[in-house]
C-alpha cells in the first residue's frame, strides 16, 4: 500500500499518509462524505433508541395489562432481543459492504432500520390485535438489530476511507456524533411530543407520531447517501480483482487477534453509552419519580454538550494518539461508575441530574472521538467493514443490549444500588485492552 497512496483514502487522490498533505482542509467531497455517513447513522439510531425512549409506553401498549415492571421488563426484554441480530446483520450487511461497496451497504442499512420504524409506528397494540401486537413488535426489532448490525461498519469504514491521515480520528469521530445525536433527535422527540399533549395523548399516538418521524426521515437520508461516490479504497481492489469472497471467514482465520481487540476496545463503550445516555432517563424516573418530561430534558442538555466536545476531542486523538484519549476514557469511567448512580436519590432537582448526566457524556466523548478510528485501523480494507460491523455488534449485544435489562431487573430485586460495580469491571477490561494495543496514529492504512 506504500507505493499507492492514491488508493489509501477515498475521494481524496492526494491525501496519502505523506507529511505533504499534513494540514491541508478537507475538500468538498471529504466533507460530503462526513455529511452522508453522519446523517445516515443519525437516522439509524433514531429509529434504534427511540425504543428505549418509550419503553414505558410501549410495555402498555404492546403487552397485557397487569404487572408494570413485568410489562417493562417484557419491553426491555425485546430491546434486548434486537441485538441479537446485531452480530448476524453485522456479518451479513458487513459482507455484502466488503463486495459490493460501502456506499450499498449504507444505503441497505438505512432502507431496512426505516422501514422497521414505520412498522412499528403504525402497527396496532394488544387490546386491537393480541398476541400478534407482540410478535410485530419483535419481528421489527430483529430487522432493526440487523440493520444496525451493518450501519456501524459501513459507516465507520467509509468515514475512514475518505479522510486523509492526518484526519482519520477527526472523519472517525462524526460516526458517534451521529450516535449520539440519532439519541439526542430520540430525547427531543419525546421531550416534545411530552409537553405540547397531555399523558393520555402521549400514550395513545404521540408515541406513534415519534416512530414514524423516524421513518420518515429515512427517506431523505437514502436519497444523500445515493448522491456521494464509491470510496477509492474498495473501488482499487474492484479493479485489482482484489475483493475478498468470504470475509467473514477471513477475519476469523487471518485477523482473530484484531477481532479480540475489537471487542475489547468496544465493549466498556458500548455499556456505558447505553447505561449513560440511552437507558439513564428511564432509570432517573424510576429511583427519583422525576417527571419523564424533565428526565428526557436533562439528557437532551447532556447529549448536547458531547456534540459540541465530540469533533474537538476526534481532533485531539489526531494530535496525541488514540491510546491516550481511551485511556482517559477508561480511567474516568472507572473513577465516574458509582456517582453517576450513587448521587441520584428521591427529590433531585433538574439542574443535579442535568450536571451528572453531563459529567457522564463529556467522559463518554474519549471513547466517541477515537474507537471508530482505532477499530477500522486494525484491518486491511478487503474486510474492514466486516471486521469493524461484527466484533463490534457483538460486543454491543453482550455488553450494550443487556445493559438496560440487567440494570431494571437488579433495581426490582433490590440490587440496583451494585450495579456500578460491573461498570467498573467491564471498563477495567477495556482500560487494558488500550494499554495493550498498538498505536496507529500517522501509519497508512492497510
Amino acid at each position: 500500500m506504500s507505493n499507492d497512496n492514491s488508493a489509501v483514502y477515498a475521494l481524496a487522490p492526494d491525501a496519502g499518509a505523506g507529511l505533504e498533505t499534513k494540514g491541508r482542509k478537507l475538500t468538498y467531497a471529504e466533507k460530503k462524505a462526513i455529511v452522508a455517513a453522519t446523517l445516515g447513522t443519525i437516522v439509524e439510531y433514531t429509529d434504534w433508541v427511540i425504543y428505549a425512549t418509550f419503553s414505558s409506553i410501549l410495555a402498555k401498549q404492546f403487552f397485557p395489562a397487569g404487572n408494570s415492571l413485568t410489562a417493562l421488563l417484557s419491553v426491555l426484554a425485546v430491546f434486548a432481543v434486537g441485538f441479537l441480530m446485531r452480530p448476524i446483520g453485522g456479518a451479513v450487511l458487513g459482507a455484502f459492504a466488503d463486495r459490493y461497496g460501502r456506499k450499498k451497504g449504507l444505503t441497505l442499512s438505512i432502507l431496512l432500520m426505516s422501514l422497521a420504524s414505520l412498522v412499528i409506528g403504525i402497527c396496532p397494540n394488544y387490546e386491537s390485535i393480541g398476541i400478534a401486537a407482540p410478535i410485530i413488535l419483535v419481528l421489527a426489532r430483529l430487522a432493526q438489530g440487523f440493520s444496525a448490525g451493518g450501519e456501524f461498519g459501513s459507516a465507520s469504514a467509509f468515514l475512514i476511507e475518505s479522510a486523509p491521515a492526518h484526519r482519520r480520528a477527526f472523519a472517525g469521530s462524526w460516526q458517534w456524533f451521529a450516535i449520539n445525536a440519532g439519541t439526542l433527535v430520540s430525547f427531543l422527540l419525546g421531550f416534545v411530543l411530552a409537553s405540547v399533549g397531555s399523558d393520555t395523548a402521549l400514550e395513545d399516538w404521540g408515541w406513534r407520531v415519534a416512530f414514524v418521524i423516524a421513518a420518515l426521515m429515512g427517506v431523505l437520508t437514502l436519497w444523500i447517501r445515493l448522491s456521494v461516490r464509491e470510496t477509492e479504497v474498495f473501488k482499487s481492489r474492484v479493479a485489482k480483482s482484489a475483493i475478498e469472497k468470504r470475509p467473514v471467514r477471513e477475519i476469523f482465520t487471518k485477523h482473530r487477534k484484531d477481532v479480540g481487540r475489537v471487542i475489547g476496545i468496544a465493549m466498556a463503550g458500548n455499556l456505558l453509552n447505553y447505561v449513560w445516555m440511552v437507558s439513564y432517563p428511564s432509570q432517573v424516573h424510576l429511583v427519583t419519580g422525576m417527571p419523564i418530561r424533565e428526565t428526557l430534558l436533562c439528557g437532551v442538555i447532556a447529549v448536547s454538550v458531547s456534540l459540541l466536545l465530540m469533533p474537538l476531542a476526534g481532533m485531539l486523538a489526531d494530535r496525541i494518539g488514540r491510546r491516550p484519549v481511551l485511556i482517559a476514557f477508561a480511567v474516568c469511567s472507572i473513577l465516574w461508575a458509582w456517582p453517576s448512580f450513587g448521587l441520584l436519590y428521591e427529590g433531585i432537582g433538574l439542574v443535579e441530574v442535568a450536571m451528572l448526566q453531563t459529567i457522564s457524556m463529556v467522559i463518554m466523548t474519549g471513547f466517541g472521538a477515537a474507537s471508530a478510528v482505532t477499530m477500522a485501523e486494525q484491518f486491511p480494507a478487503e474486510v474492514r467493514v466486516t471486521g469493524i460491523a461484527l466484533p463490534y455488534a457483538l460486543s454491543v449485544t453482550l455488553f450494550g443490549g443487556t445493559s438496560p435489562y440487567i440494570m431494571t431487573a437488579m433495581s426490582g430485586w433490590g440490587y440496583g444500588h451494585l450495579f456500578w460495580i460491573y461498570l467498573v469491571a467491564v471498563s477495567l477490561v477495556s482500560c487494558i485492552v488500550y494499554f495493550r494495543m498498538p498505536e496507529m496514529m500517522g501509519k497508512p492504512l492497510r
